[in-house]
């Protein structure tokens, strides 16, 4: 029923649903950001006070950044608090402001690059996430964050480059490789994607994002009860429940779209024949 995969951009707008289940797996206290985001997958250095509210850092730091819009601290943190409560346009504009004020600063490179992600704009994520590092300091997360924007070009190849370059940073971590085996599964290499997540799975233990994008690549290849297994594994009955419920959603989503596109493309060989 899941053998064939829809358009790469059909696939993209899927995957980007997927921060949904990531997101409901990871109320724990595992915070997503960016691509995870869709690609799984931008992802940056945890805060230090994991217990951080962003809607009370926006309240903080809104006043900070108003009262000076050039602190690149307080922009930093204001853009930060935008990405988390989903304040995607608003948090560009900040951390686009604050780069050009501060255009050295690269940690609020590293932000602005993420923000344009999490917006749509990854050509230029792209760019301006390159300018946040340079060759003789590479940084594996923004490494692994470039990769994720190619990916959403199309760029598969490039990006896995990119992947390649973080993983010799850091061996087999797992974020790195769940984005990797995203990237198999946007150019509808199932089984690669799953060898490459289940990798990334035993080497993450409980990490929620992993185990997510792992039941999708299974999923997607028709072995249901395999992906159910995975998705619902040690956690509560509820909330087991309802990661299934959006696993099925996705997958009903995508057969539908497959059943779309072979609609689609009934009339123009029809046409075909009529010549």
């Amino acid at each position: 029923m899941f053998q064939k995969l829809p358009h790469p951009l059909r696939v993209t707008r899927l995957l980007a649903c997927t921060s949904t289940l990531i997101l409901a797996l990871g109320l724990g206290g595992c915070q997503t950001s960016g691509l995870s985001d869709i690609t799984g997958s931008i992802g940056e250095k945890a805060d230090a006070d994991h217990a951080t509210d962003p809607r009370r850092d926006i309240q903080l730091y809104q006043e900070r950044y108003r009262a000076n819009p050039k602190d690149a601290d307080a922009a930093l943190k204001y853009g930060k608090a935008l990405r988390a409560t989903g304040q995607r346009s608003q948090a560009v504009a900040v951390l686009e402001q604050a780069s050009i004020a501060h255009p050295g600063n690269r940690l609020l490179l590293a932000a602005y690059g993420r923000a344009l992600a999490d917006n749509g704009n990854f050509q230029q994520a792209f760019e301006v996430l390159g300018r946040a590092h340079s060759p003789d300091d590479p940084d594996w997360r923004l490494l692994s964050a470039q990769g994720a924007t190619l990916d959403q070009l199309g760029r598969y190849e490039e990006a896995r480059q990119y992947y390649a370059s973080a993983l010799k940073i850091v061996p087999d971590h797992p974020s790195v490789l769940s984005n990797l085996g995203l990237s198999y599964v946007l150019s509808k290499d199932l089984p690669r994607a799953e060898e490459t997540l289940r990798r990334a799975h035993s080497l993450a233990g409980t990490d929620p994002r992993v185990r997510a994008n792992l039941a999708l690549a299974v999923g997607l290849q028709g072995h249901f009860a395999e992906a159910e297994k995975i998705v619902k594994a040690d956690l509560p009955p509820a909330e087991a429940a309802a990661n299934v419920a959006q696993l099925k959603r996705m997958l009903a989503r995508k057969d539908k779209e497959n059943a779309r596109a072979e609609a689609d493309k009934m009339p123009i060989a029809a046409a075909r024949r009529a010549d």
